[in-house]
């Protein structure tokens, strides 16, 4: 088969020796003349008793270096990035222009109160903004991702049950379909988890969630679309469910892109949401930051939201940074204030007026990728999904190809792979999510690729999908080893 190029990606452009192979003995590209004597005896106790082994090169040779590497990247100004229950959309270049303004750009988080009332304005009224978008009107900005969001959450949660002086409460309810980090928040919380099985349609089964609602149960933690893409079609009663055995109802917010402007969380029962402004409201994420991860709750939880905190007097805006209630701060300032005025500036572009767009292109790009590939690939749970569809490779297993041939092959037809073997739920799954920021001319490309592996399958023209990729200079990779196994220290001997 040969290989069709839909985009103008294919592949690493060269191959690159790592910077200790570059290096030579006798460039640096720091020169310091020596000191005589001991100019500072106080620091002599912290003065390197071994060379520092940086590697020798000179100021070109490091530039060219990483820029070198910067060239193998897949990002989203290079191509399509479909990554389902990620929301990897295009940032507007207007929200770099607006952070990096002199005024916002230059400010120091220890700056006294009085002398940042401009910034200060700005964040509360993204504060303003996310409590209106999710109908939970307390948020607070000091979370640094969705994970990080979740542990503020679950810690929140806690502490409103012991003030209640219901301290067996320690029980967390997390769907098979969740995010991974979901349970993992509730352990660092000092709470425990229980599995709750998925229905046959991939959402909560309504008889399953009952049976383990008991004394015992803190929080259910759910995320709405979860990650097959469906709604929670339930969900109202699933939070009087909830609420009725006297647990909170934790929503994960990183499907939020799907219901921005047009539905809102708190309406539905959920008391608690971390939203990834990172994801819904644009700015850049990936590689483990940089993110933000706001937290909003309802009246009964605010008075234990993290501080400091953001409040207003009269026409004057001031950090709260002690709270009797609160559980205390869980980040050095404020927040990735960086982060959170790019998402202030993508919620301005769109308005009041607007914003429900996001949700309604996001959730028509989904459908219109479903629609093409709906008859070359499985689908697992038919119908409208929202903002990410749900395929997998059961049509092509048949013919010994397999989710990662798929995604391994998209790689040599310029695109990068969606979201693979996630969620854990569906076998061979295969999440795409389109957002609302790419065209139809971008999905219909997409689409082609995935046709044209699917009918390869069918013509049983398969070699090309078992070895692929075939164009970077790094091919079929042990990923699993890489993982468990990282070499991260350059040999010395």
């Amino acid at each position: 088969m040969s290989p069709t190029t839909y985009s103008a990606a294919s592949g690493l452009q060269h191959e690159e020796a790592l910077l200790f192979e570059h290096a030579h003995e006798d460039a640096t590209s720091i020169a310091l003349p020596g000191i005589a004597g001991d100019a500072c005896p106080e620091l002599a106790a912290f003065a390197r008793q071994t060379p520092a082994l940086i590697p020798g090169l000179s100021e070109p040779e490091a530039v060219r270096h990483f820029v070198r590497l910067s060239q193998w990247n897949h990002g989203i100004e290079t191509g399509f990035y479909p990554l389902g229950s990620c929301t990897m959309k295009y940032n507007p270049r207007v929200n770099e222009q607006v952070v990096r303004l002199p005024g916002l750009a230059g400010l120091h988080p220890e700056q006294p109160d009085d002398s940042v009332q401009g910034v200060l304005a700005l964040l509360f009224e993204l504060q303003q903004w996310l409590g209106e978008i999710s109908g939970l009107p307390h948020v607070t900005l000091q979370p640094a991702a969705g994970a990080h969001g979740e542990l503020a959450g679950m810690m929140v949660i806690r502490a409103y049950h012991d003030a209640r002086g219901d301290t067996t409460r320690r029980k967390v309810l997390v769907p098979d379909s969740a995010h991974g980090t979901n349970p993992a928040s509730a352990v660092l919380a000092g709470l425990e988890t229980v599995e709750i099985k998925s229905g046959a349609d991939g959402r909560i089964d309504l008889e399953v969630l009952k049976a383990h609602l008991d004394d015992d149960v803190a929080a259910l933690m759910l995320t709405n679309p979860n990650t097959t893409g469906m709604f929670e079609s339930d969900i109202a009663e699933i939070c009087e469910l909830v609420h009725a055995a006297g647990g909170m109802v934790y929503g994960d917010g990183a499907n939020l892109n799907a219901l921005v402007g047009l539905a809102r969380p708190g309406d539905m029962g959920i008391d608690c949401l971390h939203i990834n402004v990172h994801k819904t409201f644009s700015t850049p994420h990936g590689g483990g930051g940089p993110g933000a991860g706001p937290v909003a709750v309802n009246d009964a939880l605010a008075p234990f939201l993290p501080v400091p905190r953001i409040e207003r007097h009269d026409n004057t805006f001031r950090v709260v940074r002690k709270d009797a209630k609160s559980i205390g701060a869980i980040f050095g300032s404020i927040g990735q204030v960086g982060v959170l005025l790019r998402a202030a500036a993508y919620i301005a572009a769109f308005g009041r007026n607007h914003l429900h767009r996001i949700a309604e292109d996001a959730v028509l790009n989904a459908n219109y990728v479903l629609n093409r590939l709906k008859d070359a690939y499985h689908v697992p749970f038919p119908g409208l999904c929202k903002h990410e569809c749900l395929l997998t490779d059961a049509l092509q297993e048949k013919h010994g190809v397999k989710t990662l041939d798929i995604a391994k092959r998209l790689i040599d037809l310029g695109m990068h792979p969606m979201t693979v073997y996630f969620p854990l739920i569906v076998h061979g799954a295969m999440l795409i999510e389109p957002t609302e920021t790419e065209a139809r001319e971008t999905l219909d490309t997409f689409c082609d690729a995935m046709l044209e592996i699917a009918a390869a399958c069918e013509a049983g023209d398969t070699e090309a999908l078992h070895a692929a990729p075939l164009i970077p200079f790094r091919r079929r990779l042990d990923e699993t080893q890489a993982a468990r196994k990282p070499v991260l220290v350059w040999p010395l001997n």
